[in-house]
């Protein structure tokens, strides 16, 4: 209970960046990564599971892009079947909640804009961020939604084959120069991420490295987690991330109730 007062405080204070990855977007029955590597073992002709088989799906994209000259047409697919019409935005109560709690810092590795169209239903005014000419658009007391991972409408800026991974965790770019200046002095909440992320187990290593002989000085970061792990847990507290887990057997439910309690 203190931590999570302690994080309802931080809130308060407008001194919480906001992590966001797929578990949210999970919510809203968009497909997963493997269902995308199916799409991309299909457009190359190859039988999904022996496709599968073959190596990591990092990999097996940047071989798609090798051999199709660009990500076009899987940026096509995935802008389509990210975007269902059929998708209520207003039914989403975990998108509410993450608008309602004006988070003045919100960084997503997700692909999709579900995120800004739940501002643009409340009307609540954003600054999205997808590289460096947007920063001249940030504004005092405006969220900034920082699209960690590229958006649809900027195909270079996609992180999605194994390069462009490696290019991200070799943290040099602008996106990444804001995000070290953004950590500094911040309370960080990570939500909708899996432990077996590896981009996310990165980015709280990178954290834990720049506060390194300072630790008593950090602000405190936390992530929510949809099940107890005692190893990962132990892990995650060694390099100052406190676990929140869920008190609901069902994923999306316990965000929910979770989200409800920071409100």
């Amino acid at each position: 209970m203190k931590n999570l007062n302690e994080l309802k405080e931080a809130i308060q204070q407008k001194n919480v960046i906001l992590f966001v990855g797929s578990g949210v977007s999970k919510n809203l029955g968009l497909p997963t990564f493997s269902e995308l590597i199916d799409e991309v073992a299909r457009l190359l002709h190859y039988d999904s599971d022996i496709f599968k088989s073959l190596s990591n799906y990092q990999s097996l994209v940047e071989y798609y892009k090798i051999k199709k000259k660009s990500i076009g047409e899987l940026r096509s697919y995935m802008d389509t079947k990210w975007h269902n019409p059929n998708i209520q935005i207003e039914k989403s109560e975990i998108h509410k909640l993450i608008v309602d709690l004006e988070f003045p810092i919100i960084y997503t590795t997700n692909y999709d804009r579900w995120l800004e169209a739940s501002f643009d239903y409340y009307k609540k005014e954003y600054t999205k961020i997808i590289n460096v000419k947007d920063f001249t658009e940030i504004k005092d007391g405006i969220t900034q939604i920082i699209k960690f991972h590229g958006d649809f409408s900027d195909d270079s800026s996609i992180v999605l084959t194994e390069s462009s991974y490696f290019e991200r965790l070799d943290f040099s770019t602008p996106l990444d120069i804001k995000l070290r200046s953004d950590m500094l002095g911040k309370t960080i909440l990570f939500i909708g991420y899996s432990l077996e992320d590896i981009n996310m187990r990165f980015l709280i290593y990178k954290l834990h490295k720049i506060w390194d002989g300072y630790r008593e000085s950090r602000p405190s970061s936390f992530i929510f987690l949809t099940k107890p792990n005692e190893i990962e847990e132990t892990i995650l507290r060694d390099r100052g991330i406190i676990s929140l887990v869920s008190d609901n057997d069902d994923p999306g439910l316990g965000l929910c109730n979770f989200l409800k309690s920071l409100l």
